[in-house]
This record gives structure tokens, C-alpha cells and sequence, in this order.
């Protein structure tokens, strides 16, 4: 898993709330068996015309939002179904951040197992993101994880939370075979103690 320390990026703002798994990946797209290739049907049923052309009215379509890898939305972003299928998708279509007032607890503790950071900020930080994206046909954030802050360059500052066993598992890049692997030494002499691989 990529390890998550600092990461500056565009912003593609979503003016959405409870966009749910379904729209992030739509059910169709889930007999992949790999974690790759998610990225080209993410929003789908949004991104897509009747006839599969890009729909350029749908946000990630415009020109502005095209390279984006810090994603602003509304409150309960991930709803609906469990599937880790979407945080791959939004992982493989570029994305290092997603910013929304509230997160489906299943989908944002699947972020942190995909190499992503989720941040919850108050619906007024929330606000004053959409505010200066509004304003900048380039708007760029910031986040770091090791300091838990969030800036732009005109201004803009915020902290936020995040436990510290998931900030210690992104700041490293441990899923949770890396983390199993943080003991292999403990593993290796219990095993051994038991007898466990021995002929």
C-alpha cells in the first residue's frame, strides 16, 4: 500500500450529499477480481451519456476538474452498500484526498486500507473550500497527515482529526498483511517455539 504523508493537489468540488457506493461504482463494474482499472467507470451513471459519450455538464468532466486528486463533497459521502469497490475506484481514478462534512463509517475506514484520506471538516469549512474553489480555475489544497492540517495558498488553514492508529497505518503504508508483517519476528519465534513449519 502507498504510504500518505503530504500531498498537494487540484480540487474537483462535488456539490452532492449522500452520494452513495452505487454511484461511485455502479454494480455492473464489480465482477472485476483485480483492485485496478475501477477508475474509468467511477460516477458512471453520472459521467455517461445514453449513448456512453462524456456528459460535460457532470462535474469531473470539466475541463477545470480534469487531473484532480483532492475531492470535496457533501455530508455522508459513501453511503449505501459496503463495497471496497469504491474507494478503488476513486483511488484508481487519481484521487489522494476526499474532504465532506461525514463519511459512511464503513467507506471511510476503507479509505485509509486504499492509500486515501478521508477528512471530516464542519459543513462551514466545507463552505468556504467550495467558496474558493468558485473563485480559481486552478484551486489547490494541501493536506498533511503527519500535522493534520489542511491549506491552500491564499489563505485558507484548518486542522483535523484522525485516529492515531489509522494515521500511523497511512503515514507507512500498512494495510493489514503490513501490519501482520510489523511482527514477523514475534511470528517467526512463536512458530518456531511451537514447531510449527518444522519437518
Amino acid at each position: 500500500m502507498k504510504s500518505f504523508t503530504t500531498h498537494t493537489g487540484l480540487v474537483a468540488i462535488m456539490d452532492r450529499a449522500n452520494v452513495d457506493t452505487d454511484q461511485i461504482i455502479p454494480k455492473q463494474f464489480l465482477k472485476r477480481i483485480e483492485r485496478t482499472g475501477f477508475g474509468e467507470f467511477l460516477f458512471w451513471d453520472w459521467a455517461k451519456l445514453d449513448d456512453g459519450s462524456p456528459n460535460p455538464a457532470f462535474e469531473l468532466n470539466r475541463p477545470e476538474a480534469q487531473g484532480a486528486s483532492v475531492l470535496v463533497a457533501r455530508r455522508n459521502f459513501g453511503c449505501g452498500s459496503s463495497r471496497e469497490h469504491a474507494p478503488w475506484a476513486l483511488e484508481d481514478y487519481g484521487f489522494r484526498v476526499i474532504i465532506a462534512p461525514s463519511f459512511a463509517d464503513i467507506f471511510y475506514n476503507n479509505c485509509f486500507k486504499n492509500s486515501m484520506l478521508p477528512i471530516r471538516l464542519s459543513e462551514e469549512l466545507v463552505d468556504k473550500i467550495f467558496s474558493q474553489a468558485a473563485k480559481r480555475v486552478d484551486y489547490r489544497l494541501t493536506a498533511d497527515l503527519e500535522n493534520c492540517t489542511l491549506s491552500d495558498e491564499h489563505g485558507f488553514s484548518t486542522s483535523f482529526e484522525v485516529d492515531s492508529f489509522r494515521q500511523h497505518c497511512l503515514l507507512n503504508g500498512l494495510d493489514d498483511i503490513g501490519l501482520t508483517l510489523e511482527h514477523e519476528d514475534k511470528i517467526t519465534a512463536y512458530e518456531q517455539a511451537q514447531g510449527i513449519g518444522v519437518s
